[in-house]
């Protein structure tokens, strides 16, 4: 039962955090093309576009910084740029934008960290 609370209690936390950031973005000028996008591939936090810039954002909440720097792996990764490959494939008017991979890492009272070009797609 207390695990079962604990994995609700985190999934609302990281809903949060992924409203927070998405009204981050929004105030910093991007307009979010897509909340919570689940693909075929694996799914993506948020997608937004400022200018000819296209920004896939991985949304990270965790209880301390090392943690949150730590939590988008290898694994993620290739699984956020296969997921963002797919959303280009369905959405083809974007083509010619410039790509990239944002990360926003939420810690308890702090800033939130926003990694811009976080990591290349290859």
């Amino acid at each position: 039962m207390a695990e079962g609370r604990r994995r609700r209690r985190a999934e609302t936390a990281g809903r949060l955090a992924e409203l927070a950031t998405a009204i981050l973005l929004s105030l910093k000028g991007y307009r979010v093309r897509a909340r919570r996008l689940r693909t075929p591939v694996g799914e993506l936090d948020l997608v937004a576009r400022r200018g000819d810039t296209i920004a896939f954002v991985e949304v990270k909440l965790r209880r301390d910084r090392q943690l949150a720097d730590e939590a988008v792996t290898p694994r993620n990764r290739r699984r956020l740029v296969a997921a963002a490959q797919w959303w280009l494939a369905a959405n083809p008017e974007y083509v010619g934008y410039v790509l990239r991979f944002d990360i926003v890492l939420w810690v308890p009272w702090a800033w939130p960290k926003h990694v811009v070009d976080a990591f290349d797609s290859v």
